[in-house]
């Protein structure tokens, strides 16, 4: 019997206990499947949090052990309802479906190499980079991971042998060695720059796994409730922030330069601007930005040398229309009326000058946060004709409701729907309510964000590949499409059924936010792409970000926006 019919068969047991995810997909562009337990997100709800990890040696028997111990747990009385369970109960399945164990059929050993080396996720071991990922962000209680072997031994973290004296005294459980495995990295040092995580490994014979598992249940009955491992309370206190908490660690960070003139930078330095007007504590940067930019004012340096004149250089002047308004000096909005005249409607009515031929999604944000601005401050609806005629004539959503890359390329990037989304939003801002285009404009991005909500992951978060399950849950995407729902809401053009979509997809970037500006998982700058293995193989920066931190400050000052509000 195939994996995938072992799993379906657990499935059908127990209708509804668990949901059928992907963690991750491997070399071959294998889903690696996961089974969620419970309806919150980790790290949300009462119930102690466990993740079995099986199957990482490939070898059918571990697998086969895993999916026995989700058996042993979801009948064992009374304990679902203490410890909500999830599972990647075959942690390899290349090495399984090829017959390539311990190894995955690639070059990688996804037992070993932890924490793994690199950016995230595009290397021979793709499994190590996704599971120690997604370990951490199910907020974890306690891992265990099981493997068959011929003798019977249990080994815990020193943090886990502390908890509880029945690890040792029941399991007869020794020290986990601080090694390469998975459970010996998540157990020292800052996995995923959170704290250590509580492990137990379970090495024995299929004949004595019941037996073994009935120990353990009983243990964990003796838990307490409020046993929370430090990385839940970890991820327990980033979700208690609020959006200005955030926002303030964000500003912290970022748009404090503007070197070159790109949007990267200038959606940062709008958003510091954004932060002041919101928050009273936060210091007003007018004067210190106005500094930063003096250099280009004067002429010291030019905005837009050769090579750095197209669509993003000319968003990276998101932040001048602000300025202005904060200052008093209408210099900064000519500069960026000026800016928009380099917008030019081409002759056969394809897209505008300097965007791309083939009506990539950045384009359109690009275009829609210039043209945009350059509207409201003078009133010119020739800004608006060139911006509506891009969005209404691209035809690159599909029937589906997603957007392409461009014209030429059929994948579903992550980022690419949220540049999407959030150029849509741009636009109707600025586009009058009697505007003959806008309700054609709006009836294209309420679909997009209808097609959205069937692919928001339970996290709150989008995938890098929109399709894709198991492709790695991306920052970007998350906060452009958050910027959109709570400018649609607060700006009256969706209605309340979105809000569940916005707190969601707050939760999941809240988790991704470390106290440092750090953010989880943006993906690198991406231009048009051959297939859909070169989106999964966009590195994922883990860390801090310019690009990834400007588009969570817009996004988390427009949710506090939307919560003061409402």
């Amino acid at each position: 019997m195939s994996l995938d019919q072992q799993i379906e068969d657990l499935l059908a047991q127990a209708p509804g206990f668990w949901h059928l995810d992907a963690c991750g997909v491997t070399r071959s562009e294998r889903q690696i499947p996961a089974l969620l337990h419970g309806v919150d997100q980790p790290p949300a709800g009462e119930r102690l949090q466990l993740v079995l990890i099986g199957g990482l040696s490939g070898k059918q028997e571990d697998a086969d052990a895993a999916l026995a111990a989700l058996h042993s747990y979801r009948t064992a009385p009374g304990l679902s309802g203490r410890y909500a369970l999830s599972a990647a109960p075959c942690a390899n399945p290349d090495g399984l479906a090829l017959g390539a164990a311990p190894e995955n059929g690639a070059g990688g050993n996804p037992g070993t190499a932890y924490p793994p080396p690199g950016d995230s996720y595009y290397d021979a071991n793709p499994e190590a980079h996704y599971l120690w990922r997604w370990v951490s962000f199910q907020a974890p209680d306690l891992v265990l991971e099981i493997r068959t072997g011929d003798s019977t031994t249990w080994e815990g973290s020193a943090l886990c042998l502390e908890l509880l004296e029945q690890f040792r005294s029941v399991l007869n459980a020794s020290e986990l060695p601080s090694d390469s495995s998975l459970l010996g990295a998540l157990s020292t040092g800052e996995p995923n720059l959170l704290p250590p995580i509580f492990g137990l490994r379970l090495t024995c014979a299929a004949a004595d796994l019941d037996a073994e598992l009935n120990k353990l249940w009983t243990v964990l009955a003796q838990v307490p409730d409020h046993a929370r491992s430090p990385t839940r309370s970890a991820l327990q206190a980033r979700a208690a922030r609020s959006p200005l908490d955030a926002a303030r660690i964000l500003a912290g960070v970022y748009g404090h330069e503007l070197d070159p003139v790109i949007y990267t930078q200038g959606v940062a330095v709008s958003g510091r601007l954004r932060l002041a007007q919101l928050d009273t504590e936060y210091a007003d940067p007018s004067d210190g930005i106005a500094d930063m930019v003096a250099p280009y004012m004067s002429g010291a340096k030019e905005w837009f040398p050769a090579g750095g004149e197209g669509g993003a250089n000319l968003a990276g002047l998101v932040w001048a229309d602000e300025l202005a308004a904060t200052t008093g000096d209408d210099r900064y909005a000519d500069l960026l009326v000026q800016t928009a005249d380099r917008y030019r409607a081409t002759h056969d009515n394809g897209a505008p000058i300097p965007s791309n031929p083939n009506y990539q999604v950045e384009d359109m944000f690009f275009t829609a946060a210039v043209l945009g601005r350059a509207f409201k401050l003078t009133g010119d609806n020739a800004y608006l004709s060139i911006l509506t005629r891009f969005l209404l004539d691209a035809n690159v959503q599909q029937a589906d409701g997603l957007f392409w890359h461009d014209r030429r390329t059929p994948f579903y990037w992550g980022r690419g729907n949220g540049f999407a989304a959030l150029s849509y939003a741009e636009s109707l801002t600025y586009m009058p309510d009697d505007h003959p285009d806008r309700a054609a404009v709006l009836a294209i991005h309420r679909r997009h964000l209808q097609a959205l909500r069937g692919y928001q992951h339970r996290s709150g978060m989008w995938r890098q590949v929109v399709n894709g399950p198991g492709s790695y849950p991306e920052m970007t995407v998350t906060c452009m499409v958050g910027y959109a729902l709570a400018r649609g809401l607060r700006r009256g053009w969706l209605d309340a059924g979105y809000k569940e979509m916005l707190t969601r997809a707050w939760q999941g970037v809240a988790a991704r936010i470390d106290d440092h500006g750090g953010l989880v998982d943006v993906c690198t700058g991406t231009g048009v792409q051959q297939s859909t293995r070169d989106y999964l193989d966009r590195p994922a920066i883990f860390g801090p970000d310019e690009r990834g931190g400007a588009l969570s400050l817009w996004f988390v000052t427009e949710m506090a926006s939307f919560l003061q509000e409402n």
